[in-house]
């Protein structure tokens, strides 16, 4: 449960906001929502939690538990999905950045496991107007640089959804959620305009658009250290003075 759920006690928040210019807390936003038939709903949330796990183990932020339930109304086809509208999720991300200040936490980094998630973007994007600090991070070139670092075939257009990125991150941290059947899953629709009309149904039956097949523990691995060295600029820009 710690990949999950912070151990923190308050004296570890205290002791380590002691030792910094300007404390950062670093959010996980998931999903709910099917990913196949070997992948769990969890899926996202997983991913999220392991790239913000990756990033506290290198800089010294405050860790927050994650969103567990988000904007997955493309997905509603599949059972077991389950979303809120993007207001209620807009506004939880508002609520926890404005109590995170009123503590003296004045910078917040959303990490976001779900593409779906647009109305994040508008959430840091409004945030920053009103002169808070808050980013959005991994952002699309941070997940191409990890791409090509990890090794990985599938391009970012193709590799769409529970593909060999997701299925390479949780065979390296959470290989036991996996269940037989992505070796043989691949499904590939590039074309995908019509998504926020059709939704995910409308180019898949599986639920897959990507190459799991393609997945391994290794480039796992290295997609996340790739993502906590690209956190690194992220880290320095919100902390500056500037």
């Amino acid at each position: 449960m710690s990949d999950l759920v912070p151990a923190d006690t308050t004296e570890d928040v205290r002791t380590r906001g002691a030792g910094v210019s300007r404390q950062v807390a670093v959010l996980p936003v998931g999903s709910f929502e099917q990913h196949g038939a070997y992948l769990p709903l969890a899926t996202d949330t997983l991913v999220a939690c392991a790239v913000a796990r990756e990033i506290a183990c290198a800089y010294p932020v405050h860790l927050l538990p994650p969103v567990t339930i988000s904007c997955s109304h493309e997905h509603a086809a599949w059972p077991g999905t389950v979303s809120i509208s993007s207001v209620t999720l807009h506004a939880v991300v508002r609520d926890i950045a404005a109590s995170l200040r009123r503590s003296g936490v004045d910078v917040l980094v959303v990490v976001n496991g779900h593409g779906g998630n647009y109305v994040l973007g508008n959430v840091v994007q409004e945030s920053s107007a009103r002169g808070e600090r808050m980013a959005l991070f991994p952002a699309a070139e941070d997940w191409e640089a990890a791409r090509e670092r990890a090794g990985v075939v599938t391009s970012l257009l193709t590799d769409m959804h529970a593909g060999e990125i997701e299925t390479s991150i949780l065979l390296h941290a959470h290989p036991e959620m996996l269940r037989p059947g992505y070796e043989t899953s691949d499904f590939v629709a590039d074309d995908r305009r019509h998504l926020l009309t059709l939704g995910m149904s409308g180019y898949t039956d599986s639920g897959v658009i990507g190459r799991p097949s393609l997945g391994s523990a290794e480039k796992g691995k290295e997609l996340l250290a790739s993502l906590a060295d690209s956190f690194g600029a992220y880290f320095s820009m919100l902390t500056s003075d500037a």
